[in-house]
């Protein structure tokens, strides 16, 4: 049963206990878990941190690059109060999971980066013991994203074969909740700001599973009351708004109550809440109503040991750097993040382009050399496979929205990541999903999606859905490298002419570029790899996209290093960093540090 994707909160009408700690894993290669029972209990479990991506803590190689069905086991105590709704919120399982409460089928998700719940109140025992199993799957394939396929080895083992380049870590990634809601229970809402003058006006809807009154009231930052309203629709006003600002966050805290006839609370949730409009106009993002220039980075949940799961630790360092950087801005590449990033963002005043994992949609293992260099279309969007996997995709930009909307860190969605678009059919499977992702969200903010290199103003199909124009591009790295960057200036510019011819009432940004560069090398004179070329290649770029108004953004590739599938051009994983995996400058660190301080 699909609840609410509300965070969870602990007040007088609801609350909740984690489930985060040692659960019971046991891997299941040849897929029979569920014909043996396992719901009932694991035969051979071994034990394993939730939240945690499972890879990084083996030493074995099979067990870090297992693909296939697994299983998690764990039983929590219930007390005897049956007065509200049992919740079970998983924030995270990748890639698809079947959960069952007491030997009991629960429920059924695919998609690995968004929360899921689950109303257990019918299959619990109160005032005893109860057991949660959960049969996780991770291989990838063409009809979910991200997109890959699975390679059996000789011996019969399989592992994923990612169309995409970062590691395919997987698990119950990230934390689980046990929540405790009123029958009658506050199940979502969203607000719309709009500014008039020095005041504001937020619009709001409330969702609900009743028929009681709604109260919504609105308090500043030193707790006084400024706006309330009643009704599951309803304005709040407020006189001289304190305006939520990039790199300059004020926010209010709305609360939300349902309440009887009496007067007397039902329920009530608490969100934080920041004033703020975001829009594209012309060649411009404008936050407020004025001009904003995107500077920031493409990023990665990935970190030594936990791989994907969320650390308060590791997040709180990636904002330092950010701004030490003056950095204003991220992509989520190439999936939402934990929702704690976007609790933190909104706290920071840092800007999201909040992306869905439609990634690898190209039929390659080597996905970014493919991308950054240019190769030969698939034809990914004629497959037999498109309908379902359309359909999943349109699930995770429901979950990503639904979950997301009413940050006001989030100012984008991006909808892609270098897929095909270069062919009719492309387009037919993206507009549908652009149509929906304007339909569902209250705000209608901007949406963009990154184009690979072969998607040319010429060429692509799809950069017309786009309110704002996302580029990824690696000249002077895949493109013409090292002696080469000269050819490689002349090319990109050349390209840049003839997105100028297409920009005149659209703004674009770049969502990626970068090059590998290993953290201690150094070469004089320079040779790729080297920290000297990293800067070379910034700056011969910075010099390119400085001479084009319409670009409105700057987003590097990457915020830090991070672990890929091996290969050949991998030396452990992707080294476009501008900090090293822990999170220690590179020295384009402070070519980036200054350029930003200017800008």
């Amino acid at each position: 049963m699909k609840q609410s994707l509300l965070y969870p909160c602990t007040n007088a009408c609801r609350n909740f206990i984690s489930l985060d700690g040692l659960w019971k894993m046991q891997f299941d290669p040849e897929g029979t878990g569920s014909e043996q029972n396992w719901q009932n209990g694991l035969p051979e479990p071994f034990s394993m941190p939730v939240p945690a991506s499972f890879a990084d803590i083996f030493t074995e190689k099979e067990k870090r690059d297992y693909c296939g069905d697994f299983w998690y086991e764990t039983k929590f105590y219930l007390d005897d109060d049956d007065s509200r709704n049992v919740i079970l919120r998983f924030g995270s399982i990748t890639h698809r999971a079947d959960v069952y409460v007491n030997s009991i089928k629960a429920g059924y998700h695919e998609g690995g980066f968004t929360p899921f719940v689950l109303d257990i109140t019918g299959l619990v025992h109160f005032g005893n013991k109860n057991r949660i199993s959960v049969r996780v799957n991770n291989e990838l394939n063409e009809t979910s994203i991200p997109c890959g396929s699975v390679k059996t080895h000789i011996d019969g083992h399989k592992t994923a074969a990612p169309y995409f380049d970062f590691f395919n870590y997987s698990g119950i990634q990230r934390s689980v909740h046990l929540l405790r809601v009123p029958k009658e229970s506050i199940i979502d809402y969203d607000t719309v700001t709009k500014l008039e003058g020095n005041d504001a006006v937020i619009s709001y809807h409330v969702t609900t599973d009743g028929d009681h009154e709604v109260i919504a009231e609105l308090f500043d930052c030193e707790h006084q009351k400024v706006a309330s309203s009643k009704g599951k629709d309803g304005e709040l006003s407020v006189k001289d708004a304190h305006l939520w600002k990039v790199r300059d966050a004020y926010l209010y805290s709305l609360v939300l109550q349902i309440v009887d006839e009496e007067g007397n609370t039902i329920d009530k949730y608490p969100a934080k809440l920041g004033i703020r409009t975001i829009e594209t106009k012309g060649k411009e993002i404008l936050l407020n109503g004025k001009p904003v220039y995107l500077k920031g980075y493409g990023k990665h949940e990935d970190f030594e040991v936990i791989g994907r799961q969320f650390n308060y630790a590791v997040a709180a360092r990636d904002f330092e750097c950010m701004k030490w950087t003056n950095a204003n801005c991220f992509r989520t590449s190439h999936y939402p993040y934990a929702e704690e990033w976007y609790q933190m963002a909104d706290e920071e005043g840092f800007l999201i382009i909040d992306e869905v994992p439609a990634v690898g949609m190209m039929r390659s293992l080597m996905n970014f050399a493919a991308a950054g260099a240019g190769g030969k279309d698939t034809r990914f969007f004629m497959a037999d496979t498109v309908k379902e996997l359309q359909n999943n995709h349109r699930n995770a930009i429901e979950e990503m929205i639904i979950r997301d909307k009413n940050h006001p860190s989030v100012i984008a969605f991006s909808l892609f990541n270098e897929p095909e678009t270069t062919y009719p059919e492309a387009h037919d499977y993206f507009r549908p999903l652009f149509d929906f992702a304007r339909q569902i969200d209250p705000e209608k903010r901007p949406l963009t999606g990154a184009l690979l290199v072969n998607s040319t103003p010429d060429k692509d199909t799809c950069a017309s859905l786009c309110d704002i124009i996302a580029l990824n591009r690696y000249y002077g790295w895949y493109i013409a490298g090292g002696p080469d960057l000269p050819e490689a200036e002349a090319a990109f510019r050349k390209e840049m002419d003839e997105w100028a011819k297409v920009c005149d009432n659209k703004p674009l940004i770049f969502t990626e570029f970068g090059a590998d560069t290993y953290a201690s090398e150094h070469k004089l004179p320079s040779v790729m790899w080297a920290q000297e070329y990293q800067n070379e290649y910034y700056e011969m770029n910075f010099r390119v996209m400085s001479c084009y108004d319409f670009v409105q953004g700057e987003l590097v590739w990457n915020f830090a290093d991070f672990q890929t599938t091996e290969g050949i051009m991998r030396v452990n994983g992707n080294k476009k960093g501008i900090f090293t995996r822990n999170r220690q400058p590179k020295d384009a660190a402070y070519l980036l540090k200054k350029r930003w301080s200017e800008k």
